[in-house]
């Protein structure tokens, strides 16, 4: 939104400078996003009469002028403009000034031999017309030495606020007028609108023509006839106005509409009269209608679209453009001015449909002022009659303003609740009745007051509206800072929560572990979700933002998959990706799950990411997987001889080389293995890749035990002992099992079990297999005896065979 200060003064009394103006919008909520100085621009080019103009001896197109800048003396200055000879007077730019369209700052110069002193200005290079052909010309009584930016009145600064949608009211220059008045900043000037009387009864007639659940389009739509104007160009005071905000000036009736689009924030359209055939109709457009619009566009209309029609068809699109065919020119002597209310809606809808930006559009689509459609007529009947002349008719109106909202119940009180800031009722009643809201207060209670918000204010909604208004009027800076209270003495409760916890516990082990952390899309496509689990209806998003982001992801591995092949098609193949996010197995809160998945492709390995000569050339396997799942769930704290181990996984892993985590057959933790190459297949990515995925929503909480004081390290000084064992057990027996009985024989002496071979073949009956472990046994107080660690042995087998039905391997 754009003004200038001057125009700004016609409906503010202020002494206030620009400075201060523009700090104030800015601290009242009207943000200023650029301010255009001329003055300030041009403050050092002045008014100089040419004394003489000889020509340059050593060049035909040059003068050599003497000229007087007001200051005593003269200067010599060479010039190449035709029109520089003597007496004339012009525009003088001394050394050291800058020159706008040259992005430069002027020297002294010597121009064929002659010394120049300075510099006599086009238009063009003070940016203020595009004329290069000569220097400007002044008139005779132009003051020699006066600053020319001032005498010329170019020192009206523009300017430009960022309005948020919801300040329809800040659309027009009063409207802005009014707040800078509640701020303090002067006294609103508020003519009122005098209804102009009606010389006879409009002789078109306009009518709604909607279905009854369509009345919304167009609440109001009022129409009136002037007969006998003279339309022409524009009086100067109303062309400086538009053209100082950047609009182009048409003709008197156009740029009166325009005016108060900008003035009053009451967009408006005129239709030549003599144009318009029968009577006027607003109504949905019909399949297949057009029309060649003001733009010179011509436009395909569908039902979504209200426009304003004749007999003939379609004449305007109503609230966004006008149409070509009723438009005003130099002929026009009956005009029909149109003052409507549009649905904001079905503008925003229809101008993005057609692809149409006006100040119409964007005014109505903030939603106007109601209450001033009929004044604003009233007052655009009252510029017309006085700059064109002519003779009005009676206003028709079809429809009706929609009546005023009710008022609510405020407490004073609500400010210092909501804000902190402590003002009296009486500074508080003041600024909303400067801002045009309407009090009535409630009798037998002085922190209550009935609050009815104005007409242009539809944003204003509940309490904390009220209290916006106030505090952005009052001042920000009135409110004290306050520091958060803090527990100076002791914590009373976790900051964190064990998903917290674990969340950046997992990072850190596995940032440890080699992996690189990666985040994400949490869409997938619908064939990607689908092949992770997912894809189902209920997980298909309504307004997906791409036709490949269409579903919510039930898994972390896709987005790591495909992140990895778009590193490799880079030319980084061999790398490690972790990712901790959300993943969505269904629409219940319980369904929402915290996961931690990662993902090594190549030669990725646990024991260095990447080619390395001292590293092996061998593609990460399911055992790199494992143990970046059982690092992790060693960093979360969870006793891993009770996790358990079971074969198989989800159809995105291969079959034969993947596993199940968990505790227990219910309680499923997560997978690990490698990925199946019909899944790469189908994602177009190339393998190897290994990953796991653990969902840290499903690991059991801890449980809660007494504290009791961390148990030191001890390092013993005696030898530890191992031992191997070869057992024969079930093939159906899972090793897991079978480490953990030879665990539990000892868990004084055994310190660890290690699974060192799995044999299956000649030697062994059908049915079976060879499972051998070696056993640490690290003695704490002595050294074993023979005796002792057979003793130990024992136990072991006898544990094994009763927990496996194992036996020795002879």
């Amino acid at each position: 939104m754009k003004f200038t200060l001057s125009w700004l003064k016609q409906h503010l009394t202020t002494e206030a400078d620009l400075d201060t103006v523009v700090a104030t919008l800015t601290k009242i909520g009207l943000e200023v996003e650029h301010v255009h100085d001329p003055a300030a621009l041009l403050k050092d080019f002045v008014i100089a009469s040419v004394i003489e103009a000889s020509p340059h001896p050593n060049a035909d197109r040059l003068r050599v002028c003497r000229v007087d800048t007001g200051a005593g003396g003269t200067l010599q200055v060479v010039c190449g403009a035709p029109n520089a000879r003597t007496g004339l007077k012009s525009v003088f730019a001394a050394p050291g000034t800058y020159i706008p369209s040259k992005k430069t700052t002027l020297g002294k110069g010597v121009i064929r031999g002659i010394e120049s002193l300075g510099m006599l200005c086009s238009g063009a290079e003070l940016e203020i017309s595009t004329d290069h052909d000569g220097i400007i010309e002044l008139p005779p009584d132009a003051p020699v030495g006066a600053v020319y930016a001032q005498w010329a009145g170019l020192d009206d600064p523009v300017i430009d606020i960022n309005l948020t949608p919801n300040r329809p009211d800040a659309m027009g220059v009063f409207g802005i007028a009014r707040d800078l008045a509640a701020a303090g900043l002067g006294r609103l000037i508020e003519p009122p609108v005098v209804p102009v009387p009606g010389q006879f009864p409009c002789p078109v007639a306009a009518s709604l023509d909607f279905r009854d659940a369509d009345v919304h389009l167009a609440p109001a739509f009022a129409l009136r006839l002037v007969r006998g104007v003279r339309n022409g160009p524009s009086p100067e005071w109303l062309r400086n106005r538009l053209l100082s905000i950047g609009l182009r000036p048409i003709n008197t009736l156009v740029d009166i509409t325009n005016f108060l689009a900008f003035d009053r924030a009451r967009p408006l359209h005129v239709f030549d009269a003599k144009k318009i055939t029968g009577n006027i109709s607003v109504r949905r457009a019909r399949s297949g209608e057009t029309l060649q619009a003001l733009d010179g566009r011509t436009y395909q209309l569908d039902e979504n679209i209200v426009v304003v029609a004749d007999e003939k068809g379609v004449e305007s699109l109503a609230g966004i453009m006008g149409g070509e065919a009723s438009g005003c020119d130099e002929t026009t002597t009956d005009v029909l001015i149109e003052s409507a209310l549009w649905d904001p809606a079905n503008i925003a809808r229809s101008g993005r449909q057609l692809g149409i930006v006006s100040d119409a559009r964007y005014r109505f689509e903030r939603g106007i002022d109601p209450n001033f459609c009929l004044p604003g007529l009233e007052y655009a009947t009252s510029l017309v009659l006085e700059l064109c002349g002519g003779t009005a008719s009676d206003i028709t109106l079809a429809g009706r303003i929609p009546e005023d909202k009710p008022g609510f119940l405020f407490p004073w009180s609500e400010v210092q609740r909501l804000t902190g800031l402590a003002l009296s009722a009486s500074e508080m009643a003041g600024i909303l009745e400067q801002l045009g809201f309407g009090l009535a207060r409630m009798p037998g209670n002085s922190n209550l007051v009935m609050v009815k918000a104005p007409s242009w204010r539809p944003d204003i909604a509940g309490k904390a509206d009220i209290v916006e208004e106030i505090v952005r009027i009052a001042g920000l800076d009135q409110i004290a800072a306050q520091p958060l209270p803090r527990e100076e003495t002791r914590i009373i409760a976790p900051i964190l929560s064990l998903i917290q916890r674990r969340t950046r516990s997992a990072k850190r082990a596995l940032a440890g572990n080699g992996l690189t952390e990666a985040v994400t899309w949490s869409f997938l496509s619908r064939e990607q979700a689908a092949l992770f689990g997912g894809g189902t209806a209920e997980l298909a998003l309504v307004n997906p933002i791409a036709a490949e982001l269409s579903d919510m992801r039930p898994s972390l591995l896709p987005g790591l998959i495909a992140a990895a092949q778009r590193n490799a098609d880079r030319g980084f193949g061999d790398l490690a990706l972790f990712e901790v996010g959300q993943i969505f197995k269904g629409t219940d809160p319980a369904d929402q799950k915290m996961a931690v998945s990662g993902i090594r492709r190549a030669t990725a390995r646990l024991a260095g990411a990447g080619r390395h000569w001292a590293a092996g050339s061998a593609a990460a396997d399911i055992f790199d997987a494992k143990a970046d799942a059982f690092a992790l769930l060693n960093a979360l704290g969870v006793a891993l001889g009770g996790v358990q181990i079971a074969a198989g996984g989800p159809s995105w892993f291969h079959p034969g080389r993947c596993a199940t985590l968990q505790f227990g057959p219910k309680t499923i933790i997560g997978h690990f293995g490698e990925i199946d190459p019909r899944t790469l297949e189908t994602l177009d990515v190339a393998g190897p890749i290994v990953g796991f995925e653990l969902l840290l929503d499903d690991i059991p909480a801890p449980k809660s035990k007494p504290t009791k004081t961390k148990p030191k390290l001890e390092l013993s000084e005696f030898m530890p002992v191992e031992r191997d064992f070869a057992f024969i057990v079930d093939r159906a027996v899972k090793a897991a099992d079978l480490l953990k009985a030879a665990q539990a024989a000892d868990r004084l002496l055994i310190t660890q079990v290690t699974l060192f071979d799995v044999y299956e073949g000649k030697g062994i009956p059908d049915g079976k297999k060879s499972i051998a472990i070696a056993v640490t046994l690290q003695p704490r107080d002595k050294t074993l005896t023979e005796a002792e660690i057979d003793a130990v042995a024992g136990k072991i087998v006898a544990e094994v065979a009763k927990k496996t039905g194992a036996h020795l391997r002879g």
